[in-house]
């Protein structure tokens, strides 16, 4: 099935907007601009829990004779339990909804999926905050509204990707992707910064305010994002590098299978269809998709790598709250607030990762070297966080730079190689699938760290740490082989990657 091209009102309205009188380049920025506010307050909406955490959590004595008096059901003893599964319904739903979404939007205009679910999830992200003033007290309540806008927030991740992928060739794609997927770190920064702002009016506000900002954003989305080039009378980008040799008797010439699973992740565009050179607009298959060499192995690398990051995303406010600094109990502002230094370092990871993988052309070595150097950095952030401010902001900052960085470069360059890679034959409606199935194996592990963080920290703070470590190592085991496969052609002087898959 291919999906009804329909302009975005805004352009038809405006006819100065489209070619000749605008570039290809001018609406290249303006994709990557429209795309990034978008999930930006996608993730600005998805702060707030972890910012209200230690408002509604159990009860906390601070430095001063009051008492946080928390939330009911969520500041009994298993108040922080009940607190992970908050994050469990939220993010079950989201993962599971990751699946169909990209599969649906393979299949759709993906302006108006995008659109519908950001006015859905600023919905949602309202009707939780509304149990403030509304005076509820039902788990049930809050986990249906999660589960509901979870699936809501799982239709942007895919959306985004693939416009972005239809818009820019693969040269220099980790370096782009690596700017742009700030995003991630800049809406978490945006969201902490706004809830924790308005969170001495109520802890409602810390989600109205975000929820309203989403469904705003969604309506520039809805008037002015261009889907793919060719909507304006564009030519697909990158397709003068086509390669003539890439199919000999309607069969992929391919080296090896390690070749070829290496080969998905190098940063030039080899898209083709050989026999007519026109792009192949049949959505592919769920189960084709896996079967797509390198997809499973960063799946399932991002199932840990997801389960680290989203760990921090949703319970370092809490621990910050929860644990002295110079011995001084922080208030729930500042927490909120000084969480934010693990996005700031998260936005430079993510860049990093990207232009570290363009120089080297080697996806995998890159996100391995990251994940491995995180380890001490968490280990020193847990040991001498609590010495002194400036220990804390430090250690943190180095933290969230190691473990954001190839947790945005396989969400976005690598997802986006995986989607529009030769042996689909430049197919890239197959980008949504692909980008749905890699972050949606992430988000089952960015579901199961919040809740077992839940429940491990009844018992220490060490214990959640060395969980952690644990699944940063789990995460580097997935892609030995690719990375190994990278490093042995460069030894060997071949060129590395797709390249390596056109010597006979």
């Amino acid at each position: 099935m291919e999906s009804k091209t329909q302009l975005a009102p805004a352009l038809n309205f405006f006819p100065t907007l489209k070619p000749p009188n605008r570039t290809l380049a001018f609406h290249q920025i303006s994709v990557l601009i429209i795309t990034f506010l978008a999930y930006a307050s996608f993730h600005a909406s998805r702060k707030p829990p972890s910012i209200v955490k230690s408002v509604l959590g159990p009860q906390l004595q601070s430095n001063s004779s009051s008492f946080d008096t928390g939330w009911a059901p969520f500041n009994g003893p298993d108040g922080t339990h009940r607190l992970g599964e908050l994050d469990l319904a939220f993010l079950s739903a989201y993962s599971i909804g990751m699946y169909f979404a990209g599969h649906v939007g393979d299949r759709i205009n993906l302006r108006l999926f995008l659109a519908y679910g950001m006015l859905g999830s600023g919905v949602l992200t309202c009707l939780f905050g509304l149990g403030y003033w509304c005076n509820v007290h039902m788990l049930w309540y809050f986990v249906g509204v999660q589960v509901v806008c979870g699936l809501f927030q799982s239709i942007g991740w895919p959306c985004v990707v693939a416009v972005v992928g239809n818009w820019f060739g693969k040269t220099k794609r980790g370096l782009i992707m690596g700017v742009w997927s700030s995003h991630t770190s800049v809406g978490n920064i945006v969201g902490s910064v706004i809830a924790s702002g308005v969170l001495e009016y109520g802890w409602g506000w810390s989600f109205v305010v975000p929820g309203v900002l989403v469904i705003l954003v969604g309506g520039l989305v809805f008037l002015f994002l261009p889907v793919r080039p060719e909507d304006l009378g564009f030519e697909v980008p990158g397709k003068e590098e086509v390669e003539m040799n890439l199919e000999v008797n309607g069969v992929v010439n391919v080296e090896k299978v390690e070749s070829e699973e290496a080969g998905l992740l190098r940063g030039e565009n080899v898209d083709a269809d050989v026999g007519a050179g026109a792009e192949t607009l049949t959505a592919i298959g769920f189960l084709e998709a896996w079967r797509l060499p390198g997809v499973a192995p960063f799946a399932f690398c991002l199932f840990f790598s997801k389960l680290v990051s989203y760990t921090f995303l949703y319970w370092l406010p809490f621990y910050i709250r929860h644990t002295a600094v110079a011995g001084v109990h922080l208030s729930h502002k500042t927490a909120g607030n000084l969480s934010t230094i693990f996005d700031i370092g998260g936005v430079l990871g993510g860049i990093l990762a990207g232009l570290i993988s363009d120089m080297l052309e080697a996806r995998a070595v890159t996100s391995i070297a990251f994940l491995l150097l995180s380890v001490p950095a968490l280990v020193l952030y847990r040991a001498y966080g609590s010495l002194s401010m400036f220990a804390n902001i430090v250690l943190m900052f180095i933290a969230g730079l190691l473990v954001n960085g190839p947790y945005a470069l396989i969400t976005t360059a690598v997802a986006a190689d995986l989607g529009t890679q030769t042996l689909i034959r430049g197919n890239s409606r197959a980008l949504a699938t692909v980008t749905a199935i890699i972050d949606g194996t992430g988000s089952v592990g960015a579901a199961l760290g919040p809740l077992l963080a839940g429940y491990i920290s009844t018992r220490g703070w060490n214990s959640v740490f060395l969980m952690l470590i644990v699944a940063i190592f789990c995460a580097t085991l997935f892609l030995i082989r690719i990375a190994r496969t990278e490093i042995k052609e460069k030894l060997s002087g071949k060129i590395w990657f797709w390249r390596s898959i056109h010597t006979q």
